[in-house]
């Protein structure tokens, strides 16, 4: 082995051990957090200090057109360099031959971290918490689906066929036998993470037909965005391997539940060690109330981040596991905000409005935001919420459009998140959104075409 991998993580050491590594993915992920990049043989990869590629992969929308976001010397597509942090260095254990993926960081000719890349989004924030003596700490759940392969984007997406040659079922919440359906598929899932060293906390059948959910340990919020994003890729080649495929869309089949990326929170002092939300006597702090008081007071501008599609919004449905207002409760799943049951050590709290469509990056960035921005005006919430959430109002933006025009005039979101990145991504979804409302549905053309 060369001296450079050599340094590498204790997973692709051992990944590679007896082995010669054939190529190097160098990664980064664009706005809707797709993985970007070059593959490159190893041998050059050893010779090289960074990569380029044009800014422009940040004003590209999902459908693969552009928004005019290039600034005021227009669209000249300037390179930035791109710089490998080699401790994401990772497996790609589904290759045909022995690959790592290394994620890079993005920077300006000056050598500054490009503004609108969703990895400095989030280092940004962390920053801002670790500038008031704070450690932010994340763990993210991700709800996924496991579905028949859809070729035809006519057709309705259905679920995937199970081990015993039926139809994945859906109402089969937590059931081991319905887990079991999926059983080679979840196997490979487990191998690749293993060999890219991820920990998984646990895998669940979730309430939709072929909807799993995938926990991870708690950690730094950027690691833990790193391995949503390497999850992502994972999850879809283990998919692929048994003839179905994994899909993040928030609602991809109709009167089934939405697939959320729910997000717990807690904030550690750096000096003490201590959970900023439990008191030397374990009691509920001032900072817990005020963070629960900032995600209400900014969530909604920052929905347009965690909900970032049309389809999105079509997860905010009453009764279907996915909240429709921003109360918060304690153990009560149908809040927006959950107090989950924990001791005053593991203290925390959950957001549950994130779809698992948003880029992970962007979702974590926009939510610890919210909390931080409580932290600091010391925000206070509502009453703790007791009840069925679901019977009260809807408090939320309910179309794309409408959530972006409340983002676009949070300036003190956009102070935390970056100005020039709230700036390109307003410009982005807005391309993306006037992209759909050009597209006629099937159902205009079967309820329109003749009635009106």
């Amino acid at each position: 082995m060369s001296d450079w991998t050599e340094t590498l993580p204790d997973a692709a050491r051992a990944y590679l051990e007896g082995r010669r590594l054939d190529e190097v993915e160098c990664v980064i992920a664009d706005l809707p957090g797709i993985a970007r990049g070059k593959a490159v043989p190893a041998s050059k990869f050893a010779r090289m200090k960074h990569f380029h590629l044009p800014d422009s992969i940040f004003y590209q929308t999902i459908t693969g057109d552009w928004g005019d976001a290039a600034g005021e010397e227009g669209f000249i597509e300037r390179d930035m360099i791109l710089v490998p942090d080699m401790s994401t260095a990772s497996a790609a254990p589904w290759t045909g031959d022995w690959t790592l993926q290394v994620i890079h960081d993005a920077y300006d000719r000056d050598m500054d971290p490009v503004e609108c890349a969703p990895r400095n989004v989030l280092r940004r924030v962390v920053k801002l918490y670790e500038d008031q003596g704070w450690k932010p700490v994340v763990a993210p759940e991700m709800e996924f689906y496991l579905v028949a392969r859809n070729v035809d984007p006519a057709k309705d997406i259905q679920p995937m066929m199970g081990r015993s040659g039926r139809p994945a079922a859906a109402r089969q919440a937590y059931s081991l036998t319905a887990v079991d359906e999926f059983g080679p598929v979840i196997d490979d899932i487990y191998d690749f993470a293993e060999a890219q060293g991820f920990e998984i906390d646990g895998i669940t059948q979730e309430g939709g037909a072929g909807q799993l959910e995938i926990n991870l340990r708690h950690g730094n919020p950027i690691k833990l965005a790193d391995e949503v994003f390497f999850f992502k890729r994972l999850i879809r080649e283990a998919a692929l391997r048994h003839d179905c495929f994994a899909t993040f869309m928030a609602k991809p089949i109709a009167d089934e539940p939405g697939s959320a990326m729910h997000i717990h929170h807690s904030v550690i002092d750096m000096e003490t060690g201590r959970n900023l939300f439990s008191g030397p006597q374990g009691g509920e702090t001032d900072a817990f109330f005020n963070y629960i008081g900032g995600l209400q007071k900014h969530l909604p501008s920052a929905i347009a981040v965690l909900a970032p599609y049309v389809n999105s919004y079509r997860r905010y449905v009453k009764d279907h596991a996915a909240p429709i207002n921003l109360e918060w409760g304690r153990d009560n799943r149908t809040t927006g905000i959950r107090v989950p049951l924990a001791d005053p050590q593991a203290r925390r709290i959950e957001n549950r409005l994130a779809g698992m469509d948003c880029n992970p990056y962007l979702g974590i960035a926009a939510s610890l935001a919210c909390g931080y921005l409580g932290l600091m005006e010391e925000a206070w919430p509502s009453k703790q919420f007791r009840g069925d959430a679901y019977e009260g109002e809807g408090d939320i933006p309910r179309v794309l459009g409408e959530a972006l025009n409340i983002f676009e005039d949070a300036t003190a979101l956009h102070d935390v998140l970056g100005p020039e990145f709230a700036r390109v991504y307003s410009i982005v979804k807005r391309t993306e959104y006037e992209e759909f409302l050009s597209v006629i549905s099937p159902w205009e053309r079967e309820h329109l075409l003749m009635n009106v």
